[in-house]
């Protein structure tokens, strides 16, 4: 780090000039990346609903719609008479996006043609599938929505491409906005910080610059693997959120520098030196953190790794880089840290209350923390729906109103048939038949075909895809036993969401594996400390805890939904993934943070007791204004109105208040204090990485 700063130090300008063409171009080349990344992906690829349907598109074509049209005819008029008007409309979709000719009420023939139209004879349906893969089906969607909203008949709109669009667009709609309230709130807080606009603008630029290379080299990506579209929203949260947290440490630590004597160049050179290393084993930490996710077979989970490690890597090296070049040139500009700062002096009081009752304080707070967390006793998981929608949006009701009157219109279950010596006889074809219909949660069966040595059937829920009861349908069918030398596999949506939650459980314990891994291996080496990496891993799964406790209790058990505008139901356990990566990488962020200053108090001769009150008291201010700034940027995601959305802000405000109030300024410096020289005990005897600091005259030298 030292060398790093003396080399941006003398040449400050060329080194500014060269990271922000660099950033610059990477925006250029960024600007068409929300065309490139894709919007597929939830799947478990290798999953048995994944198998059963690459069989039975490649036999019998697709079986989930990509598109339902809905239409309604008016008073006086009949089904009959929209009919050609509806079919000439239909006509203009280019052939080439449709994997087979578009099914309507007006072209099928019985027994087909009664699952499409209701009872009362006043709606029919149009149901649409469109050719290629996941990404393709969704990305055509906008070709020909326009066709299907037939002139002078209530259309309404609907289906597998249809929701996700709806859902893609606004979730970049909320990206922007959030991003557009949450850049002047940050700047204006960081001004209040700071006493100066300057010094809180080089956060601010360092953020943007983050986002701008973030996006390019998503960009790059695209082209060798898939890339959610997911991945540029966490990207751009996470690469303007720690680029700001990094530039409040680091400029932070630049002017207590300049408090102590040193000039401009000394003051950058000491604060790489210490706070700069700081920095770099936090962003390794939340680089593996999101490693993680490499362990989930779903393409959108790896994704939000892709972008979240890039976003961190360039929010890092750019705040190492270009900060420091502005530290030097525009230094003498920002300012000198007060001797007594106001707040400083609050957590040093809040420090020596809990080092005198270290014992009481982790009790309460440990008792507080697992009282939050109890809710998770009773988790649900599932996956992004119709119910991600608000309550009374157009689309999600016109799911709703399908399943109760058109099973045409959903996935259901579609079910194969395997002789295990041959082709199933017909007896055994009659047998499964019946069995399938003899389900609870199973409205009719029919058969879809033969083909090779499989019989398909598809079977209509009497529920929406995707919901808890269909969930528990396509259980009940798997726990079927088939009929003597046969096999049956299950597909459908509902099927697919069930394989894709088993398989982000079964994949949970690796990531949090590699997580654990790397944190321990990085905090030995940062600290020389066996205890310290433990304690921070133990003060992140507490946070965890509680945090989706809290969260359960409100997205899953429904309290406080009504209030918050969310639906009540299985949290997605994509984003519970996301959460898990994010928070526990900013939980041992905010460790390293705090405990470097412990460490460094610690190697210039201070006590244990000393060592946490100066490491609290140098930190909590950084910490709890970096965890404020946070929460800005990822609480106006809370004005979302996609429940997946508001569970991501609601979910990082209450992870980090959590985890900068209670855990990091109580829990962390009354364990330390409790663990005592213990803290310190390392079976190595190799100098630590984080350098000893000289002892300031204010500070005491040993307690």
């Amino acid at each position: 780090m030292t060398v790093l700063a003396r080399f941006v130090i003398a040449r400050p300008r060329i080194v500014l000039a060269v990271a922000v063409g660099l950033m610059l171009l990477c925006g250029l080349l960024g600007l068409h990346t929300a065309d490139k990344v894709s919007a597929a992906g939830f799947t478990d690829p290798h999953s048995e609903s994944a198998a059963v349907d690459r069989l039975v598109r490649e036999h019998f074509g697709p079986q989930t719609p990509d598109a339902v049209a809905l239409y309604t005819a008016p008073d006086w008029q009949s089904l009959d008479d929209i009919g050609p008007r509806v079919q000439q409309s239909l006509a203009a979709i280019d052939p080439a996006l449709l994997q087979r000719p578009i099914e309507t009420y007006w072209n099928s023939v019985p027994p087909r043609k009664q699952f499409l139209k209701s009872a009362d004879n006043r709606q029919a349906l149009a149901v649409v599938f469109l050719a290629g893969d996941d990404n393709r089906r969704v990305s055509a969607y906008p070709d020909i929505e326009a066709a299907l909203r037939v002139p002078g008949v209530d259309t309404k709109l609907s289906g597998y491409s249809a929701l996700a669009t709806q859902i893609n667009k606004q979730s970049q709609h909320d990206l922007v906005r959030a991003e557009s309230l949450s850049l002047p709130l940050t700047l204006l807080i960081l001004v209040l910080v700071f006493g100066g606009v300057v010094a809180a603008s080089l956060p601010v630029a360092v953020g943007v610059l983050a986002v701008l290379g973030a996006m390019g080299a998503i960009r790059v990506l695209t082209e060798f693997t898939e890339v959610s579209t997911f991945a540029v929203n966490i990207a751009s949260l996470l690469g303007l959120g720690m680029a700001i947290d990094y530039g409040l440490f680091l400029v932070t630590r630049f002017r207590e520098e300049l408090a102590g004597g040193r000039d401009i160049a000394a003051a950058v050179e000491r604060t790489c030196a210490t706070a700069g290393r700081t920095v770099a084993f936090s962003a390794l930490l939340l680089i593996c953190a999101f490693a993680g996710t490499f362990v989930f077979p779903q393409a959108v989970l790896r994704s939000l790794g892709f972008g979240a490690i890039v976003a961190v890597a360039l929010a890092a090296a750019l705040s190492l880089t270009v900060l420091p070049a502005m530290l030097t040139l525009f230094g003498a500009r920002i300012g000198k840290a007060g001797a007594k700062d106001r707040t400083e002096r609050f957590w040093g009081r809040v420090v020596d209350a809990v080092l005198r009752r270290p014992g009481l304080v982790t009790v309460v707070v440990g008792a507080v923390l697992l009282l939050a967390a109890t809710p998770l006793t009773g988790v649900r998981l599932g996956d992004i729906d119709h119910r991600a929608l608000p309550a009374g949006n157009e689309m999600r009701s016109t799911v709703e109103e399908l399943t109760a009157g058109f099973p045409a219109a959903s996935s259901g279950v579609t079910a194969v048939l395997r002789g295990t010596d041959g082709p199933p006889q017909s007896a055994q074809v009659d047998a499964a038949s019946a069995a399938l219909g003899r389900v609870g949660g199973v409205r009719q069966v029919f058969q879809v075909g033969r083909a090779d040595d499989i019989v398909v059937f598809h079977a209509f829920l009497k529920d929406t895809d995707r919901s808890e009861n269909a969930t528990a349908t396509v259980n009940d069918i798997r726990a079927l036993t088939p009929p003597d030398g046969t096999v049956l596999r299950i597909g459908g949506d509902t099927a697919a969401t069930v394989d894709s939650v088993h398989s982000i459980v079964r994949a949970m314990p690796w990531m949090i594996l590699v997580m654990v891994t790397a944190t321990v291996l990085l905090l030995f080496a940062a600290f020389r400390s066996i205890v310290l990496p433990l304690k921070a891993v133990l003060m992140a799964f507490l946070s965890l805890a509680a945090t989706f406790g809290v969260l359960t209790w409100i997205f899953s058990d429904g309290h406080l939904a009504g209030l918050l505008g969310v639906s009540p139901g299985p949290l997605a356990a994509g984003m519970l993934v996301l959460i898990i990566a994010v928070v526990f990488g900013l939980s041992t962020d905010y460790e390293v943070f705090l405990l470097s200053r412990m460490v460094e108090a610690h190697n210039a001769g201070a006590g244990t007791a000393a060592a946490v009150r100066i490491g609290t008291r140098k930190t909590a201010r950084v910490i709890t204004a970096a965890a404020t700034l946070l929460v800005i940027v990822t609480g106006a995601f809370t004005l979302s109105p996609l429940t997946p959305m508001r569970f991501l802000g609601l979910g990082m405000i209450i992870a980090l208040v959590i985890d900068a109030t209670l855990v990091r300024m109580l829990l962390v410096p009354a364990l330390v204090k409790l663990m005592g020289p213990a803290n310190w005990w390392s079976p190595c005897t190799t100098r630590r990485l984080i350098p000893a600091t000289v002892q300031r005259a204010d500070e005491p030298a040993r307690t």
